[in-house]
């Protein structure tokens, strides 16, 4: 009997996705647990493994092909001897293979999409079917949905038949709901590359810029002496067995994350988040760390790191770095923190502002420390001194609340045994 492969859903926001890679061929014999392909998520790279097993029989979605829709049948398993079908209506029309930025020639010519596909079909209240992330582009975008053709299943609008029109400059315009930023359009010249965008960069440059446009930011700076810090984690790592399985390493930023945790803690009225109609307070302290991956950023994250031992967030942090840099993070490990930390210190970075991760309140910038001269009472003595920026929902977090929290982690930071008892 056959089993179709359907696109997985690899988090709870997901409704389409790339997929970037097949790991086995038609003809190819798969077993439950065999990871087939490799699909391109918001977030992360991620693989996928088979729940069946049988003979890969035919592959419905080449590798490279973006927008596919998430349950749409991407290939088929069947047994031996048996018949290889075809793909069931329900996947609809084939997703379009990423593309390279169409040049200003092509634009020029007002080419609009393909009027043989189906318009979209239209639910008996008179509402067209489209997907939440293809309405609220258009919303943005100003275009009305009922003058698009979708080429989704049953003729459903998706994200790319939006971005096909505004690229043409088709579809009946109708009032924004907010104010988009106009982008001068690309002029060609002798030694420039266009390098099609990834999924994961077009949906940061998105989110970034609801952030950014829909939570009113503010921001709180203050300098915080490390030389304390510094000293308890030479003689942590000083005392740490040279190897074996009780062997440790802890960096500054370990030792932040728990910091940044406790601090959370004494302070609660920080981790929390803004609903409409009420506060969201939450028990856990779930602190998200920015992590750089090749085409972007990825936010894993350590659970209830206020409970954990320096060496148990150590340990942890490293093995989710290492897997966010190599695509392998599961969707549970990040997704749902309640508050977030981004350390350019190692770039030498004195000071700046990260925007906020919704639907968290507040993200700390952890810039470089640095030999500065300080005043101890009326004299002048040298202290390493790092600069954190606080950026908080002003909706959720007044200016009086960010400062509390601040001051509170730098009295951590700077009386650091409270972090190991």
């Amino acid at each position: 009997m056959a089993i179709e492969i359907l696109m997985p859903a690899l988090s709870p926001t997901m409704t389409e996705g790339t997929l970037a890679r097949w790991l086995k061929k038609e003809g190819e014999a798969v077993s439950a647990g065999d990871v087939i392909a490799e699909i391109e998520t918001d977030k992360a790279t991620m693989e996928v493994e088979a729940v069946d097993e049988g003979i890969l029989g035919r592959i419905f979605v080449p590798e490279g092909t973006e927008g596919v829709a998430v349950n749409a049948p991407i290939a088929v398993l069947v047994e031996e001897g048996e018949a290889v079908p075809e793909a069931s209506g329900s996947a609809g029309a084939a997703p379009k293979k990423a593309e390279a930025p169409v040049g200003t020639d092509a634009v020029s010519t007002g080419t609009v999409a393909d009027t043989s596909k189906a318009k979209p079909d239209v639910s008996e209240g008179g509402r067209v079917i489209a997907s939440p992330l293809a309405r609220r582009i258009a919303r943005k975008a100003g275009l009305a949905l009922e003058t698009l053709n979708g080429s989704g299943p049953r003729g459903r609008i998706v994200r790319r038949d939006v971005e096909k029109a505004l690229e043409a400059g088709s579809g009946k315009t109708v009032p924004a709901e907010k104010t988009t930023v106009s982008v001068a359009p690309p002029v060609d010249a002798g030694g420039v590359a266009r390098v099609p965008h990834s999924s994961i960069r077009k949906v940061i440059a998105r989110r970034l810029t609801e952030a950014k446009q829909s939570v009113p930011h503010f921001y709180v700076a203050m300098d915080i002496e490390l030389d304390a810090l510094l000293a308890l984690r030479s003689q942590l790592n000083a005392a740490s067995p040279s190897e074996g399985e009780g062997a440790f390493k802890l960096s500054v930023n370990d030792m932040l994350i728990k910091a940044v945790a406790l601090a959370l803690r004494v302070v609660p009225g920080v981790n929390v988040s803004f609903a409409e109609n009420e506060m969201i307070q939450y028990e856990d302290v779930d602190i998200s760390v920015a992590v750089s991956i090749p085409d972007g950023l990825i936010t894993p994250i350590i659970r209830q790191a206020d409970r954990k031992s320096l060496r148990e967030i150590s340990s942890e942090a490293k093995a989710l770095i290492k897997k966010a840099r190599s695509g392998k993070l599961r969707p549970e490990e990040f997704q749902g923190g309640t508050f977030s930390i981004s350390n350019m210190g190692m770039f030498g970075v004195k000071e700046f502002s990260a925007i906020i991760n919704p639907p968290q309140a507040g993200i700390l910038a952890i810039a470089a420390g640095e030999k500065r001269a300080v005043v101890r009472g009326d004299q002048l003595a040298i202290a390493t001194v790092m600069t954190a920026t606080l950026s908080v929902d002003h909706r959720a977090v007044d200016g009086a609340l960010g400062a509390e929290w601040l001051g509170a982690l730098r009295d951590i930071v700077q009386n650091p045994y409270r972090l190991v008892v």
